[in-house]
């Protein structure tokens, strides 16, 4: 003998399957206050972004110009785009006067270096070590970072600790 059952469907139990409207316009209201609290912090966090990835890309640069400078035997040079203007942008250029690498201005970040920085065919700098600086454009609270190079060549990052782009990142 077969026998159906038959539910009854408490309409209080269907009632309680989803979200009211009031219900869901107060989950939004609170997630827009908590995102205006986020949105400043994130806008800086963008902008400390772009600095640390301009930081690298300019020490990429200059370890690509060292490593090719030993391993064509010849001079090997980094120069800015426009005349002493980093923040415009920079290329790596061999002896024979053909760009190696290209970098295109990086928005919203200011580099500053030498007027070039040229590696001999033993890897080391010709002339003294050079610092460059890579900072946030109009922003101050943002950490600047520097690039040292050392007499021998060889380029390491450095945090703005104090606040001073002027002493290299000291």
């Amino acid at each position: 003998m077969v026998t159906f059952s038959h539910r009854r469907i408490n309409s209080a139990a269907a009632s309680g399957r989803g979200f009211t409207l009031v219900e869901l316009m107060i989950t939004l209201l609170i997630l827009a206050i908590m995102v205006s609290f986020a949105l400043p912090s994130f806008g800086r966090f963008i902008r400390d972004q772009r600095v640390k990835n301009a930081a690298f890309d300019v020490y990429a640069s200059i370890i690509l110009a060292r490593s090719e400078s030993i391993k064509r035997g010849s001079d090997v040079q980094v120069n800015p785009t426009s005349t002493a203007n980093w923040a415009l942008g920079w290329s790596v250029v061999d002896g024979g006067g053909n760009n190696l690498k290209v970098q295109n201005a990086i928005a919203g970040v200011e580099t500053t270096g030498p007027a070039s920085l040229t590696y001999r065919r033993d890897g080391r700098i010709a002339g003294v070590a050079s610092i460059f600086v890579v900072s946030a454009q109009g922003d101050s609270t943002v950490t600047a970072r520097c690039i040292r190079v050392d007499p021998s060549g060889r380029p390491n990052i450095k945090v703005d600790t104090n606040n001073n782009i002027a002493d290299g990142c000291q």
